[in-house]
């Protein structure tokens, strides 16, 4: 098995590149050329109405991508981000199985390499689990297939010596960094990617969000058909998680499997 480097750094890494905003960056080559790289981003408008992407659905189905479902069905996708365990994993889940909803978890290297149990527990306990790169790298920055493709097989690879299972082809952009080409070789390789239509800032685990912020944001800006987006690693979500899902049933909202988009 494949070591990974330590978990102060790679943590460091992760939250800075969390913290780099949603905005469109500009990268110059050694060519002096400027390459276009987007950071996924949202516009959100009236309460209960699904946001606006970087790009329309009818954009990225081109290339397999997704962000945000059906509009006149109120159904939830609820997706987690593993960057690295930290203890809060294990009540999100407990709080997914009380109310029997499935979920998608979106796994590095390390997290496969440091938490095999707990991604053998989403296994049994009915959820997918899908593919956040394997070194959770800019992968705009990546312009050749057998690097990119390395990145996302070492993941599976793993997951199905942990599991005995095939990793679902699902593929979440680390820092939702992404550009048309990237899409295009994750499509090729048979991938649909995951962006989202609702998030917010969990992820800085010095300062965690408040649960009145967290119910803010996440049922102020709910939406039929929404791709939610949080962290594992979140103190806020592992202790929220089982109020919210009520909230969210209270408010008509039933949950669905990633697969509604693959089908």
């Amino acid at each position: 098995m494949k070591k990974f480097w330590v978990l102060p750094l790679f943590v460091a890494m992760f939250f800075l590149g969390r913290a780099a905003g949603y905005v469109v960056q500009y990268v110059e080559t050694a060519s002096s050329h400027l390459v276009e790289t987007e950071n996924w981003g949202l516009g959100f408008g009236k309460e209960g109405t699904q946001p606006t992407g970087n790009a329309t659905s009818d954009e990225l189905g081109k290339y397999n991508a997704h962000y945000v479902g059906d509009d006149s069905k109120k159904v939830i996708y609820l997706t987690f981000d593993c960057g690295f365990e930290n203890g809060n994993t294990e009540p999100i889940l407990d709080a997914l199985k009380n109310h029997d909803a499935p979920a998608t978890f979106f796994v590095v290297g390390h997290f496969l390499e440091s938490a095999p149990d707990i991604v053998k527990r989403m296994v049994e306990e009915g959820h997918t689990v899908g593919n956040h790169t394997f070194h959770h790298p800019d992968m705009t920055q990546i312009s050749d297939m057998d690097s990119f493709q390395k990145e996302m097989e070492d993941v599976s690879a793993l997951f199905k010596e942990i599991t005995g299972e095939e990793l679902a082809m699902y593929y979440r952009p680390p820092q939702g960094k992404y550009s048309k080409e990237n899409l295009q070789m994750a499509k090729e390789l048979g991938y649909h990617t995951f962006f989202w239509s609702l998030a917010y800032v969990d992820w800085y685990q010095d300062n965690q969000p408040t649960k009145e912020e967290a119910f803010d944001k996440l049922i102020g800006r709910i939406h039929p058909g929404a791709i939610v987006l949080l962290h594992s690693t979140s103190r806020t979500n592992g202790e929220i998680l089982d109020e919210l899902l009520t909230k969210w049933e209270e408010m008509g909202y039933e949950f669905r499997p990633l697969s509604d988009f693959t089908q």
